[in-house]
C-alpha cells in the first residue's frame, strides 16, 4: 500500500517536487516519512541544521519562496498567524507565496491558527487561482514520527482528493470536514478538551494527594475509570514521575486558548470555563513552568496546595 501510495504522490504534479515550508518538531519527521515514501520534499525552513539532517535523508533545500514556483502541492507547518501571513502574503522586505506559485497548485496549511487568520489567507488564495486546503493536526511528536497523526481539513475538496494519498503517508486517520474553516474550528475543539484534561486532573490529583493517595494508584484507577482517556495513559509516567519534559509547552497552550476565546468572543459564544483554563495555564507559566509540558499544572497544583 505504501508502494502504491509513492507512485500517487510522485505522479502528481507532473514528477516534480513537492514543496514544504517550516520543518520543526513536527514538519521534520513527516516530512521524512514522505521521503521514506519515496516522495521529493523541497524544504523552506530558517535553521540550516533541520534543512541538512533533512538533505542527508533525501530532500532538496529551498531557500526562498519563489523555490516553490515550479511545486504544484505545498504544504506548510507554521507556528502562528503572523508567520502564515507573512510567508503567504509577503512583508515589506518579501514577496510571499501566493505570488511564486502558479494558478491551480495547492497549498496544505497544517498549523493551528486562527480562522480570522485563515480566511484572510483563503481571500487571497482564491484571487490567485490557488486551491487552499486547512489540514491541522492532532497528536503529538511522537505519533508522527510514526505516521499515526490525525489530520483535520476542509477547504477545496477536488484539492483534497489529490493530496490524500500524500496525508495518508503521514497520518493514520483523516476527517474532512467541509468546505470553509471548520477544520481550524474542529482543532479548536478538540484543543480545547486536551487543554482542559490537564486542568481537571491537577485539581483531582491534588485533592487524591491530601487524602493520602498516591499519584501512581490515582493513575491506575483513572486510567482504567469511566473517565479513562488515551491521553491521561500517554501522561501517566510524566504524572507519577513529575517528570514534565516538554512534548507540547504551558506557553503553546496559552496560544492556543487564547485563539480558543477569541474564536468563541467572535462567534458570541461565551466560554466561562475556558477563560478560567486559560488563566490558570498564564499563572503556571509566571510561577517558572512556562517551557514545561502543559501536564505541568498537576505540579503547580500541587505547589499552590502545600
Amino acid at each position: 500500500m505504501q508502494a502504491n501510495m509513492a507512485e500517487t504522490v510522485r505522479a502528481e504534479p507532473g514528477g516534480r517536487a513537492i514543496g514544504w515550508i517550516g520543518a520543526g518538531k513536527m514538519g521534520a519527521p513527516m516530512i521524512r516519512n514522505l521521503l521514506a515514501s519515496g516522495t521529493t520534499v523541497a524544504v523552506t525552513e530558517p535553521d540550516r541544521k533541520i534543512v541538512q539532517d533533512l538533505e542527508r535523508a533525501g530532500a532538496v533545500s529551498a531557500g526562498t519562496l519563489d523555490q516553490h514556483s515550479q511545486n504544484g502541492i505545498v504544504f506548510a507547518t507554521l507556528p502562528n498567524d503572523k508567520v502564515l501571513r507573512d510567508v503567504v502574503l509577503g512583508t515589506k522586505d518579501t514577496t510571499g507565496l501566493m505570488h511564486h506559485m502558479a494558478r491551480g497548485s495547492i497549498f496544505v496549511e497544517m498549523s493551528t491558527v486562527s480562522p480570522d487568520c485563515s480566511t484572510e489567507i483563503a481571500t487571497a488564495l482564491q484571487d490567485c487561482g490557488i486551491a487552499y486546503l486547512r489540514a491541522p493536526l492532532s497528536g503529538s511528536t511522537a505519533l508522527a514520527e510514526k505516521a499515526a497523526l490525525t489530520v483535520l481539513a476542509s477547504g477545496d475538496e477536488q484539492a483534497w482528493t489529490t493530496v490524500l494519498p500524500m496525508v495518508k503517508v503521514l497520518s493514520a486517520r483523516q476527517f474532512y470536514l467541509g468546505a470553509g474553516e471548520e477544520a481550524r474550528y474542529m482543532k479548536l475543539v478538540i484543543n480545547t478538551l486536551v487543554g482542559a484534561s490537564s486542568a481537571i486532573l491537577a485539581e483531582a490529583v491534588a485533592l487524591g494527594e491530601s487524602g493520602g493517595l498516591s499519584r501512581a494508584s490515582m493513575m491506575d484507577v483513572i486510567c482504567e475509570s469511566a473517565v479513562a482517556s488515551p491521553l491521561f495513559k500517554y501522561k501517566t509516567d510524566a504524572v507519577v514521575s513529575a517528570d514534565y519534559s516538554p512534548a507540547f509547552t504551558i506557553e503553546q497552550m496559552i496560544k492556543d486558548f487564547s485563539l480558543i476565546s477569541d474564536a468563541g468572543r467572535a462567534n458570541g459564544v461565551p466560554l466561562l470555563t475556558t477563560g478560567l483554563i486559560l488563566e490558570l495555564y498564564r499563572a503556571a507559566a509566571n510561577s517558572g513552568l512556562r517551557d514545561q509540558d502543559f501536564f505541568a499544572l498537576v505540579k503547580w497544583q500541587a505547589d499552590i496546595s502545600a
